[in-house]
């Protein structure tokens, strides 16, 4: 059992970086709930535990401990940056070696592969949370709350669905995490070579009411639909999509 301790960064009077009507503990919270329910959705042999699961104030030391006390094999901190920059980074704790850097090559390198967010590289840090933890740990920040480009990308739930989810395919590749034996039916209604045209296709079926999000895969932006353990519900949705003029299959 692998047992990840997940810390939604700030929280309660502490909203963390604030601009553009955003929150730094908002999404952190938004990332962090997305990231637990795909952990324990869709892998065996996995615990998680958050630091908080909802808004409320937590000093640092009771997120270390809580992770500490509970015997963690990885600590994952999440946050979201400020001070007019763009982009993702991550950071471990300083002068530490394998395997906490083995483990944060496997998150960051995902992340940048699946996430459209400029890659501002791999970073080291005296930070409270990677210093007192005694498991590797890695502090992600994902994106500037101040940079209108950033911060349109962190409004949509879709695109933090996104960040989630490659947070999780990173953490499955540094433990080896398994899937559960459980085929889901993912709906596909477009695939682009371009960003924006999968953006703008997605903007136009929200629009219409539909729950999609994009996934870089192959290097296509594909715009995924939805997932369902029953293929009829699959099945439903791409008729729902295709009365609504657009093309639309299932795949596994």
């Amino acid at each position: 059992m692998v047992k990840i301790f997940i810390d939604p960064g700030h929280g309660g009077t502490d909203s963390g970086a604030a601009a553009n009507g955003l929150f730094e503990k908002n999404i952190t919270l938004q990332i962090s709930l997305l990231l637990r329910d795909i952990l324990l959705s869709e892998y065996d042999g996995v615990s998680v535990r958050l630091s908080r699961s909802i808004d409320q104030s937590i000093t640092l030391d009771q997120r270390t401990n809580a992770a500490n006390s509970w015997g963690a094999d990885y600590f994952l901190s999440i946050h979201i940056n400020a001070g007019g920059g763009t982009g993702f980074e991550s950071y471990v704790y300083t002068g530490v070696s394998a395997p906490t850097t083995t483990y944060r090559n496997a998150l960051h390198d995902q992340i940048v592969r699946s996430v459209d967010f400029a890659n501002r590289g791999k970073k080291t840090a005296n930070f409270y949370v990677l210093r007192e933890t005694s498991m590797p740990a890695i502090l992600t920040e994902n994106g500037f709350v101040d940079t209108a480009a950033d911060a349109n990308k962190l409004r949509n739930t879709s695109f933090l669905q996104g960040i989630a989810r490659a947070h999780a395919t990173g953490l499955e590749k540094a433990f080896q995490l398994k899937k559960k034996e459980t085929n889901l039916y993912k709906v596909q209604a477009g695939a682009f070579k371009v960003k924006a045209n999968a953006d703008e296709l997605v903007a136009t079926l929200t629009s219409k009411g539909f729950d999609v999000f994009v996934v870089i895969e192959d290097g296509l932006f594909r715009v995924q639909a939805g997932a369902f353990r029953s293929k009829q519900n699959a099945d439903d949705l791409v008729a729902r999509l295709k009365k609504a003029g657009h093309d639309a299959f299932v795949f596994q």
